[in-house]
């Protein structure tokens, strides 16, 4: 089953290799998306692919190897787009 999810991270997660960090997860378990800095200091995190393999990497965002410190993961599931390709902005 395919899972499409956008996941607003909260906390020190700018300059930090944030981003580099998801983009490695995401493309290891083959999955589309985006981390994208938002001007208000979060990381925008869209992930899309199989349910289990979303699901992992969502457990990562907030997880003891993330760079920076994550205060808050906010995540909402979105109707799927068929993406391929993972990039940051």
């Amino acid at each position: 089953m395919s899972r499409r999810v956008v996941a607003l991270v909260s906390g020190a997660v700018q300059g930090v290799g944030y981003r580099w960090f998801v983009r490695g997860h995401a493309e290891a378990a083959g999955l589309a998306g985006s981390a994208t800095n938002l001007p208000d200091g979060r990381v925008e995190v869209v992930l899309e692919g199989p349910d289990a393999a979303v699901a992992a990497v969502l457990a990562a965002l907030g997880g003891p190897e993330a760079p920076g410190a994550v205060r808050r993961v906010d995540v909402r599931d979105e109707a799927g787009q068929g993406g391929t390709g993972f990039t940051t902005a």
